[in-house]
């Protein structure tokens, strides 16, 4: 199943990354769009007080209030996915495609006890499969100060190269919306038909 984390504060972006809106959509709505493409059964998992836009049809997780970390989250998800493997995807990746959901949910854990998606060096632990065998030692490293990269490595994971930067994009602040902004604005214009002369 595909779960999306958004318990996130967005202090940096000034509230709720659910809600923000980038090119007249809630952020949420992008890398929802596309893990409902994916996968048949589909949640947004958020702390209680979250504010998220009107998601119908799309069944509502609520995470412990306490620690505020992503790995809550995580941790959460898989709880209640009854022994499933979970997709896990944050609600601040906009260009994450259906694609790559499948590939991530397909993949062969093996001796693993998630994939993470990854380009190159860069590692975005927000977005992979967790099996059920990573809820103990997830749980284990909480709470904490550490950084959720730290704690999604120490499950040694495997990795999955997605090869385009651009997936793995996030948006933490204003500056990030806006280039988030700017690549939808040259999609578009690059598959928008030519002008006709008359």
């Amino acid at each position: 199943m595909g779960v999306i984390l958004a318990g996130g504060l967005g202090r940096r972006i000034g509230g709720s990354k659910a809600l923000v809106q980038l090119a007249g959509m809630p952020l949420i709505n992008y890398p929802l769009g596309a893990v409902r493409t994916a996968l048949s059964d589909v949640a947004v998992i958020a702390k209680a007080d979250t504010q998220l836009p009107s998601l119908p049809g799309v069944t509502v997780w609520v995470e412990p209030d306490s620690p505020r970390h992503p790995v809550v989250g995580i941790v959460q998800a898989l709880a209640l996915a009854e022994g499933r493997s979970v997709v896990v995807c944050a609600g601040d990746l906009p260009f994450v495609t259906p694609e790559l959901i499948y590939r991530l949910a397909t993949t062969d854990l093996g001796r693993s006890a998630a994939v993470v998606a990854c380009c190159g060096s860069d590692v975005q632990p927000l977005l992979g499969c967790f099996g059920p065998r990573a809820i103990d030692p997830l749980r284990d490293g909480l709470p904490t100060e550490a950084p959720v990269r730290e704690l999604v490595a120490s499950l040694q994971p495997r990795m999955l190269d997605v090869g385009d930067p651009e997936l793995l994009f996030n948006i933490n602040s204003p500056e990030d919306l806006l280039h988030a902004a700017a690549i939808l604005d040259g999609r578009a214009r690059a598959t928008r038909p030519p002008a006709t002369q008359t």
